[in-house]
């Protein structure tokens, strides 16, 4: 396992998860529920700098690794599943949102999982609609962790549009790469028979 800056970085990523959640655990005379809000949505947004700032750092200071390769989307699915259980929690989300969600990535991950040992991992690539989807569903995240309107503004509303919007294109993502796997699956099976 390589240290290097954008290992150290994905590391932080996970090593603040426990810290976000924990955040909602305080009691409301420790830490009132407004600062828990915004600290909550700083350590969210920090954790999705990160994830921008390891990938860049590992491609311009030519620092990628197999490892660091393996440990990004993990860093970046268990932040995602944190705060959408704990918005599920706080009554923000519905399951159903969350499950769509969380659901997708763990399916998505096993199938990049069989591709690569099939030798086709570049057929289901992070695509461009994949990098859509996951502006929507991050946006969505920090406006629904913050909650509380911006000079009048209902960002909670609009936190909740997001995310809706955020889980039709997870389904539509989801298709899209189960239909780019699809020839593979079809010839390992034809191989098989």
């Amino acid at each position: 396992m390589p240290f290097n800056i954008p290992n150290l970085l994905t590391w932080f990523r996970i090593l603040m998860i426990p810290v976000f959640l924990g955040l909602f655990y305080l009691p409301n005379d420790t830490l009132s529920l407004h600062n828990k809000h915004l600290l909550s949505t700083l350590i969210f947004f920090l954790a999705a700098v990160t994830d921008w700032l390891d990938g860049y750092l590992a491609r311009r200071l030519d620092q990628g690794s197999a490892f660091g390769a393996f440990l990004d989307p993990v860093a970046d699915k268990l932040m995602v599943a944190a705060a959408l259980i704990l918005l599920v929690r706080l009554g923000v989300v519905d399951e159903v949102i969350a499950f769509i969600i969380i659901g997708r990535e763990i399916a998505i991950s096993a199938l990049r999982e069989w591709m690569a040992q099939l030798g086709a991992s570049k057929s289901v690539a992070v695509s461009m609609l994949g990098k859509i989807k996951t502006s929507f569903q991050m946006m969505a995240i920090l406006l629904l962790l913050y909650q509380e309107p911006v000079f009048g503004f209902p960002i909670l509303w609009l936190g909740n549009l997001l995310i809706y919007i955020a889980a039709l294109l997870t389904l539509w993502s989801m298709g899209y790469y189960l239909t780019l796997a699809m020839p593979q699956i079809v010839e390992k099976q034809r191989k098989r028979n």
